[in-house]
């Protein structure tokens, strides 16, 4: 008889669900993501509160719980500036949940055509990553504490160390394989810490959901109905979405 260590176990015996070896997420460990009905295990439901409807809510079970327990777990303090790279579907709900926490929020993005979504948005800064040094940029606002890369691109995160103040934070949600051009001595002058975040569990859904809300966070969606999902998913991996896509039946 073979005994199979537990240690791979550990997580998810400590509560931890998302770090689980045995994820249950539909559509990713077995079929049934773009569905009218599906069977889920019942510990990985959320329940949406009164005063969300069913297409406010469905983005907040991923890129919404993303970008607001990324957040809310940094060491960042109402008021403390917070800098949000990317203005995608991650990012104009990281830009809002920044706002909402009380964060001094700043918006990151390429070129000016996102400037007045950032601030309608709630940002109180704008830097255009492609008019000179970002992290330039915002060491003339007085710096970051965290800075939430949404953006799948590692050079644009590596751009921004320079502007986080000592003991900051660059959390990394955007997902891309390419490594992160970042020296040790960037990091271990300034106490810097580099961390990627793996959205959340049901809770922590159920809480976005709430806090969503009780705060008036809402993504900007475009519905598409289910029988054109194979075209709304297209469009996402094109990055022709503004901002989510939502499939209804």
């Amino acid at each position: 008889m073979v005994r199979r260590s537990l240690q791979p176990l550990r997580p998810c015996r400590q509560g931890h669900f998302i770090h689980c070896e045995n994820l249950q997420v539909p559509s990713w460990q077995y079929p049934g993501g773009y569905a009218e009905s599906v069977t889920v295990p019942g510990n990985a439901l959320a329940r949406i509160p009164d005063g969300l409807s069913f297409v406010e809510a469905a983005p907040m079970s991923c890129a919404g719980v993303t970008t607001f327990d990324a957040l809310r777990k940094t060491g960042a303090a109402p008021g403390d500036p917070v800098a949000v790279l990317g203005l995608g579907g991650l990012g104009h709900l990281g830009v809002q949940f920044a706002r909402a926490m009380g964060f001094e929020t700043t918006a990151i993005a390429r070129g000016t055509a996102k400037r007045d979504d950032a601030l309608a948005l709630g940002a109180h800064h704008y830097v255009d990553s492609t008019n000179g040094d970002v992290a330039e940029s915002l060491r003339a606002l007085g710096g970051v504490s965290v800075v939430l890369a949404t953006a799948a691109n590692s050079a644009a995160m590596a751009e921004t160390i320079g502007g986080l103040l000592p003991q900051g934070e660059l959390v990394v949600i955007g997902v891309t394989p390419d490594p992160l051009p970042i020296s040790p001595l960037q990091l271990i002058t300034p106490g810097l810490s580099v961390r990627g975040h793996p959205s959340g569990t049901a809770r922590d859904v159920e809480e976005t959901l709430r806090f969503a809300l009780s705060s008036g966070v809402r993504a900007r969606v475009e519905e598409r109905p289910l029988a054109d999902a194979a075209d709304a998913y297209a469009t996402t991996e094109a990055g022709r979405a503004r901002y989510r896509m939502v499939l209804t039946t």
